[in-house]
């Protein structure tokens, strides 16, 4: 589906590449989150800009790319193909599967050298079942000689994290994701309601709109509306509720798994709690609330009838669409947090203080969680050399400066900022529609993500897909539809984790983790 949306880049196009460093923030948030950046045992290779190089030509030469099928990712690549193919001469053919597909379509390709595709567009945090058997193509020397792409205007975490593997870099970002809470400011100002600090407040607020006219139409709406269906997805959503009760000593500590043994952070009271939160939200929600994919929940939120809701980037440009009842209605804000967070010797929840959350402000534990991590590019290293030189240009081009600052404004991309000079230029995103108070306050609560010492990293070991996708996906579906109860589901996460760690080996398994966490062995 194409985007009606020409006169529009051709007027960002235009814009001025000024400099407008984010400074809205309130004082408290801002200096607690003076952290420096996460630190990786893999930081990104040092990249020293080249001279400038002319557009290579790559008549005759066809490049296969695999990416997901939905509009969000698979539009904008799409939109940038005619570019590319007139600035090149080259071909470019995408193969779109589901979200829930993908991972093992790609894998399948690259394991048995079918080399179907050339290059390859997917969730950051599958990069280790590619990367470690060297299926991926090191794009390191590639980067060094290539200034358009601007690589060090790329910010540091989706430089290390979402991009380097090993001290190679082997893919190239496309999209930044974090989770944030997005609300409907009007209501909560009419109402003189804060923003949700914690998820108690979340709760409340759901629970006070729940069944009022929102928008308008005469018809009830809702407190919340986030994105609950099986193998789409949701499954993130819950482990942001988790996440605040898990981890609390800085993005170190991990929270998944305890880092010394290689056990799971599930059968506790944190597990049980968030369990319990996340259930309780079916109360504020569409009947039909189990069944709702992403593009369902923006649906219902763009449209004025949910108070709250909670997402990636997506939400907040996707409220400056034509079709969107809440155009400069909707705040963000980091994900809620707690007063409470887990003993890991008990199981038990304790009361922060300033030693056991040593990063809370006002008490609260907040632990923003980089769900997901973003879309990147990747190349097959079996493809052929030529094949490759045109797939890297055509990733190149798409995340260029150019091209990119402009996609992350437009909601229907599904790609969020991960650009120094996104997070800085306003201008942009003005021109795209957003007023300067709805901008800072969106790029705000990610900026004060990025920059918390209590990220929590998503998994990225072998086979996360199986834990997450697979065990958590499952048991939190069976769950929700009153399958399971809450305990029974707490023990099919933990049985089936333990089941996958022993099966491909506890060691292994305990030093990629640690790995990703930066812990030394």
């Amino acid at each position: 589906m194409q985007l009606k949306t020409t006169k529009r880049l051709q007027q960002l196009k235009k814009a001025k590449k000024s400099l407008i460093w984010l400074a809205t923030l309130s004082a408290t948030i801002a200096t607690a989150c003076q952290a420096p950046t996460v630190t990786q045992t893999s930081p990104t290779p040092s990249i020293t800009p080249a001279s400038p190089t002319p557009i290579a030509r790559f008549d005759g030469i066809t490049v296969n790319l695999i990416t997901r099928d939905l509009v969000p990712i698979a539009e904008p690549i799409q939109r940038r193909i005619p570019e590319f193919e007139k600035l090149t001469g080259a071909k470019v053919k995408v193969v779109t599967f589901p979200f829930g597909k993908l991972y093992q379509a790609i894998k399948q390709d690259l394991s048995q050298g079918t080399k179907t595709y050339d290059a390859m567009v997917f969730a950051t945090q599958w990069m280790v079942d590619y990367a470690a058997p060297g299926y991926l193509e090191n794009l390191t020397p590639r980067i060094a000689a290539d200034p358009s792409l601007e690589w060090n205007d790329i910010a540091p975490f989706f430089r290390d994290f979402s991009s380097t593997y090993q001290g190679k870099i082997v893919s190239i970002p496309v999209d930044g994701d974090f989770h944030m809470v997005y609300y409907r400011a009007d209501l909560l100002q009419t109402a003189k309601l804060n923003p949700p600090e914690t998820w108690e407040d979340y709760l409340a607020i759901a629970k006070q709109f729940q069944g009022k006219d929102l928008n308008g139409d005469g018809t009830p709406d809702y407190g919340s509306c986030t994105s609950k269906k099986s193998n789409a997805q949701s499954y993130w959503m819950f482990w942001s509720i988790a996440t605040s009760f898990l981890q609390s000593q800085g993005t170190k500590q991990g929270a998944f798994f305890d880092p010394d043994t290689m056990k799971p952070l599930v059968n506790n009271e944190a597990i049980a709690t968030a369990l319990d939160i996340y259930k309780e939200t079916v109360k504020y929600a569409p009947p039909d609330e189990l069944n709702f994919d992403l593009e369902q929940a923006h649906e219902f939120f763009i449209g004025g009838r949910c108070a709250l809701t909670l997402d990636w980037g997506d939400t907040g440009t996707l409220a400056i669409t034509p079709n969107s009842k809440v155009k400069d209605k909707v705040g963000a804000v980091i994900l809620p947090g707690t007063k409470k967070v887990l003993d890991r010797a008990t199981g038990k929840l304790i009361a922060c203080n300033k030693v056991i959350c040593p990063f809370a402000l006002n008490g609260i534990n907040y632990a923003p969680y980089a769900a997901f991590g973003g879309w990147v590019g990747a190349i097959n290293a079996a493809a052929p050399p030529k094949n490759k030189d045109a797939a890297y240009a055509f990733l190149s081009y798409l995340s260029q400066p150019a091209q990119a600052n402009i996609d992350v404004t437009i909601g229907d991309t599904g790609f969020n900022p991960y650009r120094t000079s996104q997070f800085t230029n306003r201008e942009p995103w003005i021109e795209a529609g957003m007023s300067f108070e709805a901008a800072s306050k969106y790029l705000g609560a990610i900026g004060v993500s990025l920059r918390s010492p209590n990220i929590v990293l998503d998994l990225r070991i072998p086979e996360n897909n199986r834990y997450q996708g697979e065990v958590l996906d499952k048991a939190i579906a069976d769950f929700l539809a009153d399958k399971i109860t809450r305990d029974e589901a707490i023990q099919q996460i933990n049985n089936g984790w333990e089941a996958i760690t022993n099966k491909i080996g506890r060691e292994k398994q305990r030093a990629a983790y640690r790995a990703t966490l930066g812990i030394s062995q």
